[in-house]
């Protein structure tokens, strides 16, 4: 078996920059993110965390700054893109007559022909993702009929149904109540097992702090990468927050607690 630290990195970003607006969003970023393992984005707001993931997702103009597997991003059509690695956006709605079987059928397009009906795979898929976030029974109903916290569960059973090798996820525990905020990070764990990489922004330390690994991000800058369990990283997590937070082992578990 091949050791991390050989491997080839599922992502690596080199000098990466980004603009948005008059905003330097990313400033000259280089980075390794490890296969098969589950990597969270910390930092403050405005640290450049979700345009950091839009960079990984190839959707800035930065093709040539990010490798995917050891391959350059504009070397890759759209299309493989999008087999490769799965996206969440932040704060998702979407309001109309689209059933929440079809709007998860939606993370198949990639391996469809054109115009072709979906295959016994896709549907099977399609039904494993929307058993995972606990959906299944209402396949039928409207996506306009749904609570924000219900459309959520949907857009991740549609980033599930990609079967990607990559996914990134922006703030995926948003509008969900806490059993499934549980389930979620649950099915995270369950996604590493089967050798997925799991790239994630969350605004709850404590839950990122469940990762194996952190990127710690400030002012558009990485400013640390480490294991989620090291004392250092803790210390540069609580630094970026202006030591206004502090993050304390507690049963076996980390808290995250004001300062």
């Amino acid at each position: 078996m091949i050791s991390t630290a050989t491997q080839t990195p599922a992502i690596e970003v080199r000098e990466l920059s980004a603009r948005l607006g008059q905003v330097l969003a990313l400033n000259n970023v280089s980075l390794k993110v490890p296969q098969g393992k589950w990597t969270a984005v910390i930092g403050p707001n405005g640290a450049g965390k979700s345009t950091l993931l839009r960079a990984f997702a190839g959707l800035l103009d930065t093709h040539t700054n990010v490798q995917m597997f050891g391959e350059s991003l504009n070397k890759l059509s759209a299309r493989d893109r999008a087999k490769r690695v799965s996206w969440l956006g932040q704060n998702e709605r979407l309001s109309g007559d689209m059933s929440v079987y079809d709007l998860v059928m939606l993370g198949r397009l990639p391996h469809q022909s054109w115009l072709a009906s979906p295959t016994a795979n896709d549907h099977l898929l399609v039904q494993q993702a929307l058993e995972e976030v606990h959906a299944l029974s209402w396949k039928n109903r409207s996506i306009g009929e749904l609570s924000g916290g219900e459309q959520q569960r949907v857009f991740i059973a549609r980033a599930l149904a990609v079967d990607a090798d990559i996914l990134l996820m922006d703030e995926p525990l948003n509008n969900l109540d806490p059993p499934h905020q549980s389930d979620c990070l649950g099915l995270i764990g369950r996604l590493i097992a089967q050798g997925k990489t799991v790239i994630t922004v969350l605004h709850e330390i404590a839950f990122s702090l469940y990762s194996d690994q952190v990127i710690v991000m400030d002012a558009g800058q990485v400013v640390f990468q480490g294991l989620s369990t090291e004392t250092q990283t803790h210390r540069r997590i609580e630094q970026v927050f202006h030591d206004r937070i502090q993050i304390h082992s507690f049963m076996n578990r980390l808290v995250v607690l004001p300062v």
